[in-house]
Order: structure tokens, then sequence, then C-alpha cells
């Protein structure tokens, strides 16, 4: 179940964390090929549904997306989203002749079922899972209490206030560690007066009052957002009755008004560096500025570039120059975070504190040189061989199945977006790749933020 501590301690690291070698939004692609094609259709509410048929395992995988994530947040309550994902798994209303239940009695009721149900709150949208084995009643059983805890919750203030002092108890903790401390005050340089730079504080969580879970719930958990994404032993007409299930018990005298206008991300004008003291072994670093969303179609020569640039590991020229050469650093890498708005591109890196400005400084030559001259043909080459070959791997589970369905879903990508991935890796060329970078990575206008070692704080 989420936990409401785990959340406050994560986001604190602020939500871009690079996955080793590739870009965030690369394992979260998606699948399709001609043996499993994705479906999709709508529902008379107007929730979308998209459909993987997998008949080899007696499972079902669901994610619920809602246009709900943190950038829907209150500018005085950041933080409220997740507070609402907490208090999902905190206790129903009856409903549909199932009784009430508090929080003990929905985790026994899911341990009777063998199946697992949670929900959570990224930057763009808030999602339920569920994983259920698809013998009949036990799918049934299932979907029929995750249509409840849906939309059922009860909300109760007493168990609100407990939760939140455990979070800011989360918060307090988390404040003790380097990277945190890095990642929000990252997240705050990059994105000043956008949802994005929003982060929980003690003043926001005592201000959070059940009422304003409510009136969240109320405004965002909508079927009408709703992108439905399920990948299992169901043909499409189970699907359906599975989908109508898991919406059925909102009122369906909802509205479906249109949501309001997120404000546009604000490209960085000028570099900024901000150093803070800490008493740590390490010093963090982080570099980077807001780049691209996920619809921008220069998606695919970025992934390639930066594989060449900090994504590949111990073969990127950062890590080869930076702490292979050099030995300036423990661990060094970059990456892109495209989201529904510009996510941001980030060089990382941990040091001695004494070889901290050594490093940032040949970090940002290196990139400066990227950016100008691209990678050489070799380099690419052994990018685009390492991101096909690894491919597979991405999609060999229906959890990681369901991933990517997800993210096909909540992105808009075409169906057939799998199918043509590999080929435009292919198709990427050093042109384009330093065309794309030069477009969206700006050497000469990034934030630095340095935490570690001991010097003032400015």
């Amino acid at each position: 179940m989420f936990k409401f501590q785990s959340f406050i301690k994560n986001f604190s690291c602020f939500r871009f964390i690079p996955f080793t070698g590739l870009v965030i939004g690369l394992v979260c692609a998606g699948h399709s090929s001609a043996g499993m094609p994705i479906q999709h259709w709508s529902l008379t509410n107007g929730a979308q549904v998209y459909l993987i048929t997998t008949p080899n395992l007696p499972m079902l995988d669901a994610q619920i997306d809602f246009d709900a994530g943190s950038r829907r947040d209150p500018a005085a309550l950041p933080g409220l989203s997740s507070a609402v994902a907490m208090m999902m798994s905190k206790g129903v209303l009856p409903s549909a002749g199932r009784p009430a239940m508090d929080e003990n009695q929905i985790g026994e009721a899911w341990a009777d079922l063998g199946a697992s149900f949670a929900a959570s709150s990224g930057q763009d949208r808030f999602s339920f899972r569920l994983r259920t084995l698809t013998e009949p009643k036990i799918l049934g059983a299932a979907v029929e209490l995750a249509a409840q805890q849906i939309s059922r919750p009860s909300f109760d203030s007493k168990i609100f206030m407990r939760e939140r002092d455990k979070a800011l108890a989360g918060l307090k903790e988390s404040l003790t560690q380097p990277g945190v401390v890095a990642g929000r005050a990252f997240a705050k340089a990059l994105y000043p007066d956008h949802p994005y730079g929003a982060l929980p504080s003690q003043e926001s969580l005592l201000q959070t009052q059940i009422a304003d879970i409510q009136d969240f719930y109320k405004n965002y958990i909508n079927p009408c957002s709703a992108r439905i994404s399920l990948v299992g032993n169901v043909t499409r007409d189970r699907a359906t009755e599975i989908a109508e299930l898991l919406m059925s018990q909102f009122d369906r005298q909802m509205s479906c008004s249109k949501l309001p206008t997120i404000p546009t991300v604000k490209a960085l004008d000028k570099s900024t560096e901000q150093r803070i003291s800490f008493d740590s072994a390490q010093a963090h670093v982080l570099i980077g500025a807001p780049a691209i969303d996920r619809a921008d179609p220069d998606y695919f020569p970025l992934t390639v570039g930066n594989y060449v640039l900090g994504g590949g590991g111990f073969v990127s020229r950062l890590t080869e120059q930076v702490r292979e050469k050099r030995g300036l650093s423990y661990s060094v890498y970059s990456y892109f975070a495209p989201a529904k708005q510009a996510g941001p591109f980030t060089i990382g890196l941990q040091t001695r504190p004494d070889q901290t400005l050594q490093a940032v400084t040949l970090s940002r030559e290196i990139l400066t040189e990227f950016v100008k001259n691209g990678p050489t043909p070799s380099e690419l080459r052994a990018a685009k061989d390492n991101l096909i070959g690894g491919f597979p791997l991405r999609l060999d589970s229906n959890k990681k199945l369901l991933d990517n369905l997800a993210n096909i879903a909540w992105n808009e990508l075409p169906l057939n977006y799998l199918d043509t991935w590999v080929e435009e890796v292919k198709r990427v060329s050093i042109q384009d790749i330093k065309y794309a970078f030069k477009k969206h990575v700006h050497p000469d206008a990034m934030a630095t933020i340095i935490v570690g070692g001991k010097f003032e704080t400015r």
C-alpha cells in the first residue's frame, strides 16, 4: 500500500531520477508487436481503454490514470495529491452491496484474494494499480473491490492526522540527506514559477486538511479523464466489462468540464549556481535545465545522443573523462526526463568536496563540446547497438508491458509505437543529434546545485 511518509522522502529527492544507461521514459515506452497488438476504445463515460492480451499467464495487470498529479496541487498545498493517494487505502464507504471497510479490513481482503492494489501520485498523473489472477471468481471480486476503493474512499480525518504526523517526521528525516537537499534545490531552481518545482514543506503539510483532500478528489478523480490500461489473459469483451466495472461506482452526475490550464514551463535565461554547505563525505552536484516534453519529435535523437554523453554507464563520455581518466567522481551520469510539459535535462555526480569545482568545470566543458559537435560515428554505432540490443528486455513481463502500455496511453503515442521503435533509433544521425541538442540543451543557461563541503550558502 502507498505510504505517505515514503512519498515525502522520495518526492523530496525530486521526481527525475536516472535509470542506468537510459533516459526516463525509455523503459516506460510501451509494447506492441505483430503478435501482441494494442487495442484502444472509449467507454460511454469518456474513459479511454487500452488492452494488450497475453494468453500465456492467468494474470491481469491494470493501471488507471487520472489527470490529477502534483501539478494539480493548489499553490499553497504542494503534496496534496499524494496525501489523497495515501488516503485511498485507509478506508472505504459501503457501495453496490459491499460493506464499509477500514484500512485493516481492506488489507485483509486483498490478502485473501492473493491480489494487490495501490494508489500513487506522480507529477503529471494520479494512478491506481491492480494485479490479480484471472480465475473468474477472484477476478470479479478483485475488480469490485478496486472499484470500491477508487470511487468510495472514506477519508477519515483522524487517520489523516495520524498519517500527516508520519509525513512530517519523514520530511524532517529526509532533509538530513544531501541528495534530498540537492534534489529539492534543483527542482526550485529549474521550475521557480511552475508546479513541477513546488515541493511539500512542513508548512504546507500542516495547512493541509481533510476538506482539501476531499475537494481535490472530487475535482480531479473523474472518469472523464481516466486512461485504463489492461495487460493480461482477457478478451476485448471481458476487458470492456472490467473497465466499466472499475468506473461503475462513480457518481454518474459528475461534471466533465475542462480542467484548469497548467502554466507553461519557462526556459532558464542564464546560468546560476547555488552552493549549500553540508557535512557529508561526498558532495552532490546537479546541473541542468528544463528541456523537452514527451511529445517532442526530438525524443529519439536526444535518447541516442544522451547514451553517448552520460546515459551509457561506463562507456559514456562523462564517465570516461570525469571518473575513469581523472578520478574526479564516484559516479557521473546524464539523462532527459520528458514529461507532459518540459522535463529537465540533468547531469549528476558525486565527488569529494575538495574536487567539486574541478569536476563541475570539466562536466560543463564536456557538455559544451558535445552540444557543438555531437557523437563520433563509432560512438553513434555503439549507442544504437546497445539500445536496440537491450530493447526486448524491457518487454519481458506483464508488469513491464503495463508500464509501457500506460505510458503509450498517457502520452497519446501511436499504437504501433514499439513496432517502429527500433527503426526510429536506427534512423537517428549525427546531424539529428547535433540539431536536437543545440535546440534543447543550452550550457550557458543552466542551474548548478552543489551540496556538500564548507562554504557560504548563496
